[in-house]
């Protein structure tokens, strides 16, 4: 499933507007890389040389076989670890001065014991960062994710393991905001045929097949119809800045 629509792809032409949204969080991360660093679900693994490059040692963790089999190929000096987290198992105590985690909380089901353990490892005055989608923006279930966030629900979480975290917003512009109205009416005609709402009725397992199938089917859509828009999307489209009703994705910083 590493190339489902769950996991953004460098690869598929058609994932290029979320793409570019999940790589901007590792370009605002990139400045402030050094040390002893931990990504926490490195997937694909396409934002890992812009840690690479910074990091004094580099520790990759994702649940996926395709991470130890070939990241570690275009990264032999990077610890790969494969496991479904949390806890961090194989990780000592006070470990690492940066820890990434990008796209990865909402699929966690103990999410307090995901932050409890990243607070665990990170050294003293260490920092974490992590984004994830803002549930305010989900216009269909999403039966990959465990939980989606408002900014409440995670300053909620937030405190309950760190003192000190900030919560800042990755937004788009005109351009991507053409796009993801395109996307919300292409997935209202999707489920008008949801007559019954199952959608929110099934188990999510249930519900996986059927969400990967329609969405990879309307993101080519949306890619055929508008090839131009689709494919213009770049890191320049999305910048960082304050919460506010444009939020795409929250972007985290929790300090130990």
């Amino acid at each position: 499933m590493l190339f489902s629509t769950e996991v953004t792809s460098s690869k598929i032409n058609s994932d290029n507007p979320l793409y570019q949204r999940t790589l901007k969080a590792y370009h605002l991360v990139a400045p402030f890389i050094h040390g002893n660093v931990l990504e926490i679900g490195c997937g694909e693994g396409y934002g890992v040389e812009l840690l690479y490059k910074n990091a004094a040692a580099l520790t990759l963790i994702d649940k996926s076989p395709y991470t130890a089999e070939t990241i570690k190929e275009k990264y032999p000096k990077a610890t790969i670890i494969q496991e479904r987290i949390p806890p961090l198992t194989q990780l000592k105590d006070n470990s690492f001065d940066v820890i990434v985690s990008f796209q990865v909380i909402e699929h966690i089901k103990d999410a307090t014991l995901y932050l409890e353990e990243i607070r665990r490892v990170l050294k003293p005055s260490g920092k974490a960062y992590i984004s994830t989608p803002n549930a305010l923006k989900t216009i269909a279930r999403n039966p990959w994710h465990y939980k989606e966030y408002t900014f409440e629900n995670l300053s909620n979480l937030f405190e309950k393991t760190f003192s000190t975290y900030t919560i800042q917003a990755i937004k788009g512009n005109g351009k991507t905001d053409a796009y993801y109205e395109k996307n919300q009416k292409s997935v209202h005609r999707f489920l008008r045929y949801d007559v019954f709402k199952l959608e929110h009725k099934i188990p999510s397992w249930l519900l996986q097949i059927p969400y990967e199938i329609a969405n990879r089917m309307n993101r080519k859509k949306l890619l055929s119809k508008n090839p131009d828009l689709v494919n213009s999307i770049t890191l320049e489209d999305y910048s960082l800045t304050e919460h506010s009703e444009a939020t795409l994705d929250f972007f985290c910083t929790l300090v130990k």
